[in-house]
């Protein structure tokens, strides 16, 4: 049996990742901002969330299927969108892609992709949706807009919460951004823990290194370099006004991810979205936000069915999703589970991060005494007292 195999959670993935890839790279995947609280409270919440089972009732086959904007999908969790995934491992966005089509869910696919959204579109056998930041402005994000329409991605989802990128100090610590941005001369200190891991090293330079940003195409015609990225991100995020030339440009339906109250929630309906992701970016933005699933009956609530509500941040267990639908989620999105699967084994990480999430929630489901996905209610848990 291989490692991969023997790997029955998503903490096994990630000590499968930690020891395949350089500590850098582990800890661009693994770290959140500041002194990581709100990563760690991510988790907390879940914790502190206790189920409410029905006994002694006989589920032979628990329905994990869901509809999402349109979408059947096999279960009710789609692949976050994960930035620089190609420097994970060369399979990158396309790998993750054909994994979650082979497994009957969604993609969502980064702007800060390393592979050109044509390919990782056509990779997919399942829908795709497409993350836009306005990285460098709104001509670069104009043309990303038309090239993902012409591709036939489904969705479109707009992140509001990166005006400015969060101190992620592991990350800074560890220098990921001199490895992605520095002179060839400040690499040096990083050979050492790259010659460590062979195997990642090798197939990193027989795919070119440093890849580009290739749907960030910038005003004179040249893809973004990753060197160029954080000037870029600065020129340019989005404001609420955007939406009046990004919807001349999408006719589609809108995600607007990073909502965490329930003026944002309002506000986004008022704007048209045809779904809300509740998230704090996995608490690699804003250190000492709220939990995303603290928040979560605030912004149903506040969204009073006018649009899908959608969660992610700190999904790890098949049981964090039940707990998510019961209250109120439609479905839940996951990054790092899946990226450590990807850094560990590329393609067929992926494939297992999300049989270990499927089989996590069969289990929790029957256990529960729940038929399917959409009868979870909060009668079936218990929330911490206050």
């Amino acid at each position: 049996m291989t490692k991969l195999a023997r790997a029955i959670n998503i903490e096994d993935l990630r000590a499968l990742a930690r020891r395949r890839l350089p500590q850098v790279v582990f800890d661009y995947i693994d770290g959140g901002a500041e002194a990581e609280v709100t990563m760690r409270e991510n988790r907390r919440a879940f914790e502190a969330v206790t189920f409410r089972p029905r006994q002694a009732v006989s589920n032979p086959a628990c329905d994990l299927r869901t509809r999402v904007l349109g979408h059947d999908l096999s279960m009710p969790v789609l692949l976050a969108p994960v930035g620089y995934c190609r420097v994970m491992h060369p399979d990158g966005e396309i790998g993750a892609a054909r994994a979650a089509g082979a497994a009957g869910t969604a993609c969502i696919l980064s702007t800060v992709s390393g592979h050109r959204l044509e390919a990782v579109k056509a990779a997919s056998t399942g829908p795709m949706w497409y993350q836009l930041y306005l990285t460098g402005g709104r001509e670069p994000g104009e043309n990303a807009l038309r090239r993902a329409r012409a591709a036939g991605y489904s969705a479109l989802v707009i992140s509001i919460d990166t005006n400015v990128l969060g101190l992620r100090e592991r990350e800074a610590r560890g220098g990921m951004e001199v490895l992605l941005r520095g002179s060839p001369w400040s690499k040096i200190p990083f050979l050492p823990q790259l010659f460590a891991h062979p195997r990642w090293l090798t197939r990193f330079l027989l795919d070119g290194g440093l890849p580009t940003m290739p749907n960030i195409v910038m005003p004179d015609g040249r893809e973004l370099r990753v060197s160029h990225a954080h000037t870029a991100l600065r020129r340019g995020h989005f404001v609420w006004n955007d939406l009046r030339w990004i919807r001349e440009l999408w006719p589609g339906p809108i995600v607007i991810k990073g909502v965490l109250t329930a003026e944002d929630a309002r506000r986004s309906v008022a704007e048209g979205a045809a779904a809300i992701v509740v998230s704090n970016h996995g608490g690699r933005q804003l250190d000492g936000a709220p939990a995303s699933l603290r928040v979560l009956p605030e912004i149903v609530a506040a969204v009073n069915g006018q649009a899908e509500v959608l969660m992610d941040s700190g999904i790890r267990r098949g049981a964090d999703v039940v707990k998510a639908l019961s209250l109120g989620a439609r479905a839940v999105l996951c990054g790092r589970a899946y990226a450590y699967g990807l850094g560990a084994a590329g393609e067929r990480g992926v494939a297992r991060a999300l049989e270990i999430l499927r089989d996590d929630l069969t289990r929790t489901l029957t256990l529960l005494g729940c038929p399917s996905v959409n009868a979870l209610d909060p009668s079936y848990i218990e929330l911490p007292k206050t």
